[in-house]
């Protein structure tokens, strides 16, 4: 095979654009002459400079040019021809993400260094593995090993060893003629409300039904909240049909709000809306981010962080959020205070830690009065189907990986199934079982992403346990080996230092200022994930019980740490973890505070659980009152309800407190002439969770709401539904009565019965 670079490059382009595909080409070799060879290459495709995207650490050709920890910038649009310099290090979040951002008919680059020693070269996402006490050295190469496995393995990828001069493979595959037949036009709904000449431009059978959907947003029953959600892997329209359905709102006189990430990823939004409103002969107005109709309707763009600081959203009718899952389900969740609003958004693909949108904030939304028309495009539209890049992307950073299909694993228990370690060499040999246990961690958490393939197969904190029934997954758990630091590593952590990995150790030491929190060896849960199939059938404790036995002699605790819900608390709670902090600001991806909670195995761990547990106890009312005023009541009484009852702080009320709460409960007295005892009170009442009292769901609500985080009485009437405020007044003067009559003194008991007569 000769060796001709541009030749190979101008047959790959010629290849990917008579099939409205896309191919991939491999430099392999010295970095020097991958980019001598790349630059050949755009001399001599006839791509415009401004379609060309380099991804690299350096500004090393005349087009736009962006480093792998900024390659998200990228979501939401396409070029022609996109190179990454994975010289320095590659992420897999930037590889996929870049890989995304290929159009139909384009080349993807990838400038290596030599295939056959990459796994060699330690790089700086290897750097970014090694966390205390491992080195540099202790991390592996299976990914990469893997990756270029896959390159060899796929169909156009195209492979040069620069180094020897040899094309290794040309990666074309050599297509028979493309056959042009006439296909229908398609039709618009027959009761559609949107202009025909919206539907015309619409280019499948799903966008059709995507621009449809729309309709009900410019439809919308006086008082009734609507939401739109729009799901598709990368490629398939969604964004066109957003624009589309956003010029047929416009041209009737709506204001339509798009809101995105950055403007860029609006773009094609606001480029398919105004090709709309000129064939409509609606449009009056045009610039870059506005568009102004004849009928008096416009589209304009506003970040999303601006649109909800400014409290009102702008005034807009509709809001449509492009590029939905790469937005933090807080902010999302904020949106919702419209009452028409829209939400497009990738399913599997390249936004990795976006899956937040589907695993968290479909429940939100879920929850609320919105009516929802959910529709998903998977006829591609970018590109065509079957396009090899996406096949390969796909299989070479697991953005399809699924779970078993239900029936395989039906009949799963916890007596039925084999406790298992996954080891790393396992992973890599096995694709079934990789997939199967990555496809679990994928659907089941929001924070599953590409980067996270590549920790699972090379980080040597790691490993995975799982539960497989009939050879299949059911179960699975990634763990992250923490603590065991040096003198000198604490100190670091101490002092405010930055320190890889050890996420408990290090929340522990820096925010909680426990400098020997770091010398214990932990194990802890990273994720737990287990078939939706089978749930609340004990698997998951099963999987905890069997990775304490395995692990119990050879670590201090196990620990965990996740987006505290009442649900997730409960679960971690029943298996024998016990809170010992609550951040203070919510996690952007999930949305929630985050709990993190011990499991002690030892005479060190227990030392340690033992005093975080009582700090927690003693912090945290206060900081229900502060930073926490938002936490969710359930959400605060569990955390506490996850403390041992002997790490409670005594309950110390002068004989004049106690008359002030008794008085408060059974007779005329005030619960806001001095709130502190009560609060008091109701700390010890959630820490002991007494047999002797008996107070309802709603009642612990009120205490958590008025005595804990001290919300205005209005505010928790109406979140408690109690008809009044003085009703609500008078249940939290009811809920004290038992707590008094459990924990009451002689002083508080002879001020109860004076006012029972």
């Amino acid at each position: 095979m000769s060796f001709d670079v541009v030749g190979l490059a101008e047959s790959l382009a010629g290849e990917a654009s008579a099939t409205n595909e896309r191919r991939l080409l491999v430099l392999s070799g010295e970095r020097e002459r991958g980019y001598a060879a790349l630059e050949s290459v755009l001399d001599a495709l006839p791509v415009a400079i401004t379609a060309t995207t380099l991804v690299g650490p350096d500004d090393r050709l005349r087009c736009e040019q962006v480093t792998q920890a900024h390659a998200r910038k990228l979501l939401g649009t396409t070029q022609a021809v996109v190179a990454l310099d994975v010289h320095d290090g590659l992420r897999p979040n930037a590889l996929g993400t870049v890989t995304g951002a290929v159009d139909g008919g384009g080349l993807l680059v990838l400038l290596t260094p030599p295939l056959e020693s990459w796994s060699e070269v330690q790089d700086t996402f290897d750097e970014s593995l090694a966390v205390p006490p491992y080195s540099l050295a202790d991390v592996t190469s299976r990914f990469r090993d893997r990756l270029v496995e896959t390159l060899y393995a796929h169909r156009g990828i195209a492979v040069v060893d620069l180094e020897a001069e040899r094309i290794e493979d040309d990666g074309l595959t050599r297509p028979a003629p493309q056959r042009t037949e006439s296909t229908p036009p398609l039709e618009a709904p027959a009761d559609a409300s949107f202009p025909t000449a919206v539907y015309e431009a619409c280019q499948t059978a799903d966008q059709v039904d995507a621009v449809g959907a729309f309709e009900s947003l410019g439809a919308a029953d006086e008082g009734t909240a609507r939401a739109v959600v729009l799901e598709a892997d990368r490629g398939r329209g969604k964004s066109s049909a957003a624009g589309l359905a956003a010029g047929a709102l416009a041209a009737s006189g709506e204001d339509v709000l798009v809101t995105a990430p950055r403007w860029r990823n609006a773009r094609e939004v606001f480029e398919r809306a105004r090709e709309r409103l000129v064939a409509l002969d609606r449009l009056a107005e045009s610039a870059s981010r506005r568009l102004e109709t004849t009928t008096g309707g416009c589209i304009r763009f506003r970040t999303p962080t601006l649109l909800v600081d400014d409290g009102s959203l702008d005034g807009a009718d509709i809001v449509i959020v492009d590029e939905a899952a790469a937005l933090p389900v807080r902010l999302l969740e904020s949106l919702l205070a419209a009452d028409r609003i829209a939400f497009a958004t990738t399913i599997h693909g390249y936004e990795g830690a976006g899956r937040g949108f589907s695993v968290r904030f479909r429940d939100r939304l879920a929850e609320r009065d919105h009516v929802v028309e959910a529709r998903t495009l998977r006829e591609p539209i970018r590109y065509a189907a079957g396009d090899p890049v996406e096949v390969w992307a796909f299989r070479a950073l697991l953005l399809d990986a699924r779970p078993p299909v239900d029936p395989l694993v039906a009949d799963a228990d916890p007596g039925a199934v084999e406790y298992r370690r996954l080891e790393h060499d396992e992973l890599l040999t096995d694709e079934p079982v990789l997939r199967e246990a990555f496809g679990l961690l994928v659907l089941a958490h929001y924070r599953t992403e590409p980067n996270d393939l590549a920790r699972l197969l090379d980080a040597p904190n790691l490993e995975a346990r799982a539960l497989v029934y009939d050879g299949h997954v059911v179960s699975v758990a990634l763990l992250a080996r923490e603590g065991g630091l040096a003198d000198k590593t604490r100190a670091e952590m101490y002092e405010g230092g930055r320190v890889r990995g050890n996420m408990l150790p290090d929340v522990l030491t820096s925010q909680l200022r426990d400098e020997s929190a770091g010398d214990p060896v932990g194990i802890r849960v990273v994720r737990i994930a287990t078939h939706h199939a089978v749930r609340s059938q004990g698997l998951g404790s099963h999987l905890l019980e069997r990775i304490r036995t395995e692990f119990a002699e050879n670590v201090d605790w196990l620990g965990t740490s996740f987006g505290a819900t009442a649900r997730l608390l409960s679960f971690w709670r029943e298996n024998g973890y016990r809170t010992v902090h609550v951040s203070t600001t919510r996690n952007d991806a999930s949305g929630e505070y985050s709990a993190l909670m011990l499991a002690p195995t030892s005479e060190a761990g227990w030392a340690l659980c033992d005093r975080h547990t009582t700090w927690f106890a003693r912090r945290f009312p206060s900081v229900c009152a502060d930073t926490l005023r938002d936490l969710e009541p359930d959400v605060a009484r569990l955390a506490l309800r996850s403390v041992p009852p002997e790490s409670a702080p005594p309950v110390e009320l002068s004989d004049h407190e106690w008359r002030v709460v008794a008085g408060a409960a059974y007779g005329p007295g005030l619960f806001d002439v001095d709130p502190r005892p009560f609060r008091q009170l109701a700390v010890r009442y959630f820490l002991d969770d007494p047999d002797a009292v008996d107070l309802s769901a709603r009642e612990e609500r009120l205490l958590v709401l008025r005595a804990l985080q001290g919300r205005d009485w209005a505010s928790v009437a109406e979140g408690l539904e109690y008809h009044s405020t003085g009703q609500c007044m008078r249940a939290i003067g009811e809920a004290f009565c038992p707590l008094i009559d459990h924990y009451g003194t002689e002083t508080a008991l002879e001020a109860r019965d004076r006012f029972r007569g």
